[in-house]
């Protein structure tokens, strides 16, 4: 199966000339052609039962195998099985709404709360089960590994290893206390309480996917992965490393 961003000039062309060289493949395998946000929203579909095989048409395309220059080998390598899965963790988000209603979800790349007006949100913060002081700030990032390096690093959060078994935790824009990002070990719970959230509100955005008017807030790990489909000479370091010096 190849699915494509039908916005995306550049993903249009290259589907095109991708479905001309690759074989039938099976539903099992989702080839993704586009950007990062496209790839997001695949799997949101799809769901996490198949594995995805992204094709970059987009710009930075992290979570995507490169195509640009060779064309041929990428699809022959495809037609010939010459990748590699690789399981990646996600988040479990529980929303509680102001009116009662709950919302659970999974991130693969990052969850995180923001403030829905121009006052600052203010949130009462439990993480590994160690209460932190009152944050006033624009919001939280909560981060996989795979995610680290796209909002969370954009807010100042730590960038890391796609591989490592751990949760970036990124404030944004923190006032008081002046906290700084950090990481902890996968798994590890957090709770978050809004303070007034009739005056304050905030919003909850899970992999680009919105939940308003946010009373409470819980992270924590799932039983589900995401299956990412790589091809051989992938290497996340050094992809890594490039993102970070572009």
């Amino acid at each position: 199966m190849i699915v494509h961003d039908p916005r995306n000039p550049r993903a249009v062309a290259l589907h095109a000339d991708v479905a001309a060289r690759l074989p039938e493949l099976g539903d099992d395998i989702v080839v993704v052609i586009g950007g990062d946000g496209f790839l997001l929203h695949t799997v949101h579909e799809y769901g996490f039962q198949r594995s995805y095989l992204g094709l970059n048409g987009g710009t930075l395309g992290f979570l995507l195998n490169d195509v640009n220059g060779r064309l041929d080998a990428v699809c022959e390598a495809i037609g010939s099985n010459a990748w590699r899965v690789h399981r990646f963790p996600l988040l479990k988000a529980t929303v509680t709404c102001m009116d009662g209603t709950e919302h659970v979800d999974h991130a693969m790349n990052d969850v995180y709360l923001e403030r829905a007006t121009g006052q600052t949100a203010r949130l009462d913060i439990s993480i590994g089960g160690q209460a932190l002081q009152r944050l006033s700030a624009d919001g939280m990032i909560f981060a996989t590994a795979l995610g680290s390096t796209a909002y969370s690093f954009s807010a100042g959060g730590v960038p890391v290893d796609p591989s490592l078994p751990v949760m970036c935790v990124t404030p944004i824009c923190p006032h008081k206390p002046r906290l700084s990002p950090f990481v902890v070990p996968y798994g590890t719970p957090a709770e978050l309480e809004v303070y007034a959230p009739d005056r304050r509100p905030v919003r909850a955005v899970i992999d680009g996917r919105d939940v308003d008017d946010v009373a409470r807030f819980a992270i924590g790990p799932t039983e589900h992965v995401v299956k990412m489909v790589y091809l051989s000479g992938h290497d996340f370091t050094t992809r890594m490393m490039k993102k970070l010096l572009a």
